[in-house]
């Protein structure tokens, strides 16, 4: 669990689709991203199938090691969407019909005819869950303890997660800087060990680019440091841009968003 004021959490990316590559997880950044801006680490993150003991075993895993667990994915209405079932089985309570999650099954499904059983079963929830919004589609998520459950489909399960800020507590937020030049990632790296070395306390991450023009193909890296204290991390950024001068680059602080879209695009 989290120590010192931080808040830590995990995800579990539940789908065969997933592992397969037939479809592309989009949710991971968005829980990482989201949770960071409450205050809370994302540490951890697997992907498993839909397989009830891997399901089983990595939340029971992971709810005992972080504050947090989010999972997302198999709570539809098809016979592979065995994420309620495998929640209850982890926490060991039965699996109920949930009045309140019928109800807004009924509400939002107008005609009897078209609330079949088969999305009645997105009203399962483990006895004693809490249930959390679906603005979307109606069929909603749940909580059990310290796991929240969410949809799979990208656009629910942000309005779910979006839903979610008060309901988690969160902590000390980190401190983050991004610097940027046109050196190779390997010239800097003996100087960035030392710099680690004095600066424990501070994660220092190397994330090298390439970019190809018409006349040349240039290198780059990006030096992302994230730390809780301010003037630690502010400190020892100071000394990569140093690092950077002496070898020959000029340092550019960047917007961590604006590294992030250049990674998403590279």
């Amino acid at each position: 669990m989290g120590d010192q004021g931080v808040v830590t959490a995990a995800a579990i990316i539940i789908g065969n689709e997933i592992l397969s590559g037939r479809t592309r997880d989009a949710n991971l950044p968005y829980i990482a991203e989201r949770l960071a801006g409450w205050g809370i680490q994302l540490m951890e993150a697997r992907v498993v199938p839909d397989i009830e003991d891997e399901i089983v075993g990595a939340v029971n895993a992971l709810r005992a090691k972080f504050d947090y667990v989010l999972t997302s994915g198999g709570i539809g209405p098809t016979h592979d969407d065995i994420t309620a079932a495998s929640i209850a089985k982890a926490f060991d309570v039965p699996l109920d019909r949930h009045d309140e999650a019928v109800r807004r099954l009924q509400r939002h499904y107008e005609r009897p005819e078209d609330l079949t059983e088969a999305r009645l079963r997105m009203a399962n929830v483990p006895r004693g869950g809490v249930l959390i919004d679906n603005p979307v589609s109606a069929a909603p998520g749940f909580q059990v303890e310290n796991v929240f459950v969410l949809a799979g489909v990208p656009r629910i399960m942000q309005a779910m997660i979006d839903g979610l800020q008060g309901r988690m507590a969160g902590g000390r937020q980190m401190h983050a800087v991004s610097i940027t030049c046109a050196l190779p990632e390997s010239i800097l790296a003996p100087g960035l060990g030392e710099i680690q070395s004095d600066h424990p306390d501070v994660s220092i991450g190397s994330y090298p680019h390439f970019a190809a023009a018409r006349s040349a193909s240039r290198f780059g890296v990006s030096i992302v440091l994230r730390g809780l204290e301010t003037t630690d991390v502010e400190a020892a950024a100071d000394k990569v841009r140093d690092l950077m001068r002496s070898l020959g680059g000029t340092p550019e602080d960047r917007d961590l968003s604006t590294d992030k879209k250049a990674a998403d695009h590279a």
